[in-house]
C-alpha cells in the first residue's frame, strides 16, 4: 500500500527526529558488522546518482540538496554520478563498499544492475536506500520517492484539460513513455493510462502510437516521435510525454511543421527547458516534484542509519515490490501540477532561478505571466 506521507513532506528532516535507535537487522547499533564495515558514526554515506542527461536534477539539484542536508548534520558523504554507465555504476558501488560506507543510497539505472549492488552491500552489513527509483527484487532497506502513479495521473488530467481547451473532436493521442527498465516509468504510465483509458473506451479519444524510450534518451525520442508523426500523417492531436526532455523532443518535431503549440504536450520535472516551453505555449504542463523534500527525507533516513539507529515508519508506510512481492518501508511525497499560471510559483519556491527561466527571448514572456 502506498502511503502519502504529507506530514513528512511538510517537515522534511524534522519528522525524522522522532525516530529511535534500536538493534537493526545486521547487528547491534554501534557494532561493527561482518565484512569490515565501519561502526556506527564512522566511515561515510555513499550516494550514487544515475546520469546527467535524462534530467537536470541529477547533475545539479540532487547533489546540491543532498550535500547540504548531510553537511548540516555533519555526516560525511560521497556523492558520485554513474553518467548512464551501468558498469561505472557498479564500479562506484564496489569502491564505496570497499571504502567502508555505512549507508549506500542509489538511483538505479535498471533493476538488474541495482540489485547486484544492493546484494553486495547487504552481504557486508551496509544499509541501503532506494532513492527515487525502486529496485525491483532488490530488497533495499528503505525507499524514498514521490507517489509516481499520482505523477502520471497529473499528466493524464493535464493533457485532458489542455485538449479540452483546443476543442479537438476525438483527438488522437501518442504516448512517449519513459525507460522500460525504470519502474517509475511503469508507475507513471499506470497513472496516466488510468485517466486516458476511460476516454478511449468511451470513444472520446483515439489511442495512437505508444512507445517507450530506452534510458530516457532524448535523441532517440526525436527519432521515435518523428516516425509516429509521419505514420499518422501528422494527425496526432496530443502527446503524453513522460518528462520534459521527451516533451522537448516531440516539440522539436512539431516545430518543423509549425505545429508546436497546436498539439498539447505534457511533461514532468519542472526543468528550466520545460518551464520555458510552457511559457512559450509549446508545452501544456509539467509536474513539479519538490526535490528538496525528497532529498531531506532520504538524507534524514541515511543519517539515522549512519548513526546506528533504526528509523521508525508507520506500519502502512511501505510499497509492495511487484516482482518479489515483499514490502519495502517507504516515504512517498506528493507532486504538483504546473500549468502556465503556476510557473511563477516554481520560481518563487527557489527550485529554479528566474534568471535561467527568463533569459533572452523568454524575458517578455515572464513579464506577461507575472513573473517578477
Amino acid at each position: 500500500m502506498r502511503t502519502k506521507l504529507l506530514a513528512l513532506a511538510a517537515v522534511g528532516l524534522v519528522a525524522l527526529s522522532g525516530m529511535s535507535a534500536c538493534t537493526d537487522d545486521h547487528g547491534d547499533a554501534g557494532s561493527t558488522p561482518a565484512g569490515g564495515v565501519h561502526a556506527a558514526g564512522t566511515g561515510k554515506v555513499g550516494v550514487i546518482l544515475p546520469d546527467t542527461a535524462s534530467s537536470q536534477r541529477w547533475g545539479t539539484d540532487d547533489p546540491k540538496l543532498l550535500k547540504a542536508a548531510f553537511d548540516a548534520a555533519e555526516v560525511p558523504v560521497d556523492i558520485q554520478n554513474a553518467q548512464g554507465d551501468k558498469a561505472q555504476f557498479q564500479r562506484i558501488a564496489d569502491s564505496m563498499i570497499a571504502g567502508g560506507v555505512r549507508v549506500l543510497m542509489t538511483v538505479n539505472l535498471d533493476s538488474a544492475t541495482g540489485k547486484v549492488v544492493l546484494d553486495k552491500a547487504r552481504a557486508v552489513g551496509v544499509k541501503t536506500i532506494d532513492y527515487d527509483r525502486l529496485t525491483l527484487n532488490g530488497g533495499a532497506d528503505y525507499y524514498v520517492s514521490f507517489d509516481n502513479e499520482a505523477v502520471g495521473k497529473l499528466q493524464g488530467n493535464g493533457l485532458v484539460q489542455c485538449l479540452k481547451e483546443k476543442n479537438y473532436p476525438t483527438p488522437l493521442i501518442a504516448d512517449l513513455n519513459g525507460s522500460p527498465t525504470d519502474n517509475n516509468a511503469t508507475l507513471f504510465k499506470a497513472g496516466y493510462e488510468s485517466v486516458l483509458q476511460p476516454k478511449y473506451d468511451a470513444g472520446e479519444f483515439l489511442k495512437g502510437p505508444d512507445q517507450s524510450i530506452a534510458d530516457w534518451n532524448n535523441d532517440e525520442a526525436v527519432v521515435v516521435f518523428r516516425e509516429m508523426w509521419a505514420q499518422t500523417d501528422k494527425r496526432i492531436n496530443g502527446v503524453l510525454a513522460a518528462n520534459d526532455g521527451l516533451a522537448n523532443a516531440a516539440i522539436s518535431v512539431l516545430k518543423h511543421d509549425k505545429m508546436n503549440g497546436k498539439v498539447p504536450v505534457t511533461g514532468q520535472d519542472a526543468t528550466v527547458q520545460g518551464l520555458q516551453n510552457i511559457l512559450a505555449g509549446d508545452q501544456c504542463m509539467t509536474v513539479y516534484k519538490q526535490i528538496k523534500l525528497e532529498a531531506d527525507a532520504a538524507a534524514g533516513l541515511a543519517i539515522k542509519l549512519f548513526k546506528g539507529e533504526k528509523p521508525q515508519l508507520g506500519k502502512d508506510d511501505r510499497v509492495k515490490d511487484p516482482e518479489s512481492g515483499s514490502y519495502v518501508p517507504a516515504v512517498l511525497l506528493q507532486p504538483k501540477l504546473i500549468l502556465k499560471k503556476d510557473v511563477s510559483s516554481v520560481i518563487a519556491d527557489g527550485f529554479v532561478e528566474k534568471k535561467a527561466v527568463c533569459a533572452g527571448r523568454f524575458a517578455p514572456l515572464c513579464v506577461q505571466n507575472g513573473i517578477k
